[in-house]
């Protein structure tokens, strides 16, 4: 109840105006009561960064195993992760960009770094790619649905549309990206 609080707060009105006092009194709990359960308020953003992190990487891992083309691991991943943010907003973004918890905050545990891990043999094979480039093209490319939740959330286009340009865009700039390396590493014809 007390991280669903601060995560509404946060959601609302980002972290600088978090305290522990504020979350309890907008929970309906004492001060104590809360101080009972987080020693500090960083310690009470990290939980919660840690609750949002595994929260939508297990959604979008669950839709990730429910495809069966490249076009669905990309719509259902793209869709997990734009439902998450259209519900819960940009916790996670608001609460990563806090300079006291991005340093103590293990990116890697629920991150970026394991999704990556994890799309690297699926994207290397579909496309015939070593490794280390199809890594370098998911990376690069996990900004697109970024800034389309960042879009979805300004903007009063649905969902589904931004879903729609954003699957779009991926697979484009993957299938692009896959030609444009055969066709460099193709010899010469003389």
């Amino acid at each position: 109840m007390i991280l669903d609080e601060a995560a509404e707060i946060i959601s609302r009105e980002g972290v600088a105006n978090l305290s522990l006092e504020g979350i309890g009194q907008r929970a309906g709990v004492s001060k104590s009561l809360v101080y009972n359960y987080f020693g500090s308020l960083l310690d009470l953003m990290k939980e919660l960064l840690d609750r949002e992190l595994k929260t939508q990487r297990q959604e979008q891992y669950v839709a990730a195993q429910e495809a069966e083309t490249f076009e669905g691991l990309i719509r259902n991943i793209t869709h997990a992760y734009l439902t998450y943010i259209a519900e819960r907003g940009l916790i996670i973004e608001r609460l990563q960009a806090e300079p006291s918890i991005s340093g103590i905050h293990d990116p890697t545990y629920y991150g970026r770094s394991a999704s990556v891990d994890y799309l690297v043999p699926i994207v290397a094979g579909h496309f015939n790619l070593p490794d280390e480039l199809a890594r370098a093209a998911i990376d690069i490319s996990f900004g697109l649905p970024s800034a389309a939740g960042h879009y979805l959330l300004r903007s009063d286009m649905p969902l589904e549309e931004v879903e729609e340009i954003t699957v779009s865009m991926i697979l484009g700039s993957f299938t692009q990206f896959h030609t444009d390396y055969k066709a460099r590493r193709q010899p010469l014809k003389r």
